[in-house]
């Protein structure tokens, strides 16, 4: 028998990649997503791209708050597992509206929880962050440093982790599996689903993606005196593809071995400057992208990436694609959905 998986915010960037992954791997496959920043079209384009596979994707659009309609849902399948994405993730609105950020992240996750509970499914794949590590003092960071969220959203991912710990210490049936993600970019090599932030993107790439198709004039460049070799923050940018494919492995770790609470990260183990991402860039589109240099921004780290030994050994999986193939992806996205999902006379 097929498993069957449900995935929270499985319409969104990263959640809509691993959802086709499910499929083409043969598994049944239910997606609950409230669309408050993402894209019915997004599961439509999953369903048309998983081929025959399509067939066993389910999608509800629900709010995770809503505890009687997640009931509904569960009574209606026997789930396997879970993979919880659904979140917001925007830092900077994470300041402004932390009680937005708690309510929505924390409150939907208790909500999850427990009904996962009453309905004896018990493992759980969860979407963390490498927002919780902090500023790191050094690099790479392991799944061992100390953990300290700098604003709401980092905090909320951080507190979901401790109440993961604290619910598998409190009954040893559950199997919890924490993925401590870098910095997901690229799209799907089909060029059908990709990142389609809401208005301003908060990351670099969208923002770069939106300036080479010409919906924004320039990129502005926050920090250009850090020590590093080019003076611009360094980042671990992992593909997204091969982020989907390290929730398949963490899926068959919770199916095959006696795991309790466990964290890995998910990463590339290697550093890559803005302006070497934005060269990248260049190269894969052919577009010149202006720069603005800004000051640093408040709450930015110099360097960080992953140590990712601990999910190569333990997993079984490791990052295939580096810096060019997700350019050329995201870049094939771009000039394929100039304005995301949307029309351009819907978008801002």
């Amino acid at each position: 028998m097929a498993k069957s998986i449900l995935v929270t915010g499985g319409a969104g960037y990263i959640g809509s990649h691993a959802v086709l992954q499910l499929l083409q791997g043969g598994f049944r496959t239910v997606v609950v997503d409230n669309l408050d920043n993402s894209s019915e079209v997004a599961i439509n384009r999953v369903v048309e791209l998983a081929g025959e596979f399509g067939k066993n994707l389910t999608f509800h659009k629900i709010d995770l708050r809503n505890k009687d309609a997640l009931d509904k849902i569960f009574a209606s399948t026997n789930f396997d597992a879970v993979i919880h994405f659904a979140g917001l993730k925007a830092v900077g609105e994470s300041v402004q509206k932390p009680l937005l950020y708690y309510d929505n992240n924390i409150i939907g996750t208790i909500t999850l929880l427990e009904i996962m509970a009453a309905h004896g499914c018990k493992k759980l794949v969860f979407s963390s962050s490498a927002t919780v590590y902090g500023w790191p003092k050094e690099v790479p960071c392991t799944e061992e440093f100390p953990l300290f969220a700098m604003n709401p959203y980092g905090q909320t991912k951080l507190i979901i982790e401790d109440i993961c710990r604290d619910i598998y210490r409190s009954d040893s049936d559950w199997k919890i599996i924490l993925l401590r993600y870098f910095n997901p970019v690229g799209a799907h090599p089909s060029g059908d689903i990709g990142e389609d932030p809401r208005g301003i993107p908060n990351n670099l790439m969208p923002f770069v993606q939106q300036v080479a198709v010409g919906r924004r004039s320039a990129l502005t460049v926050y920090g250009n005196d850090y020590s590093t070799k080019d003076g611009t923050g360094v980042r671990d940018y992992i593909h997204v593809v091969d982020l989907a494919d390290g929730h398949i492995a963490a899926l068959q770790k919770l199916f095959e071995s006696n795991i309790g609470c466990e964290v890995y990260n998910l990463g590339t183990g290697k550093g890559t400057s803005v302006l070497e991402m934005v060269a990248a860039f260049e190269k894969a589109s052919g577009k010149k992208i202006p720069l603005v240099m800004a000051g640093r921004r408040p709450g930015d780290a110099e360097i960080v990436y992953a140590s990712t030994a601990k999910a190569e050994k333990e997993l079984n999986w490791r990052a295939k694609y580096g810096i060019d193939e997700m350019c050329r992806d995201q870049w094939n996205w771009a000039s394929k959905n100039p304005y995301g999902y949307a029309s351009p006379d819907s978008t801002n």
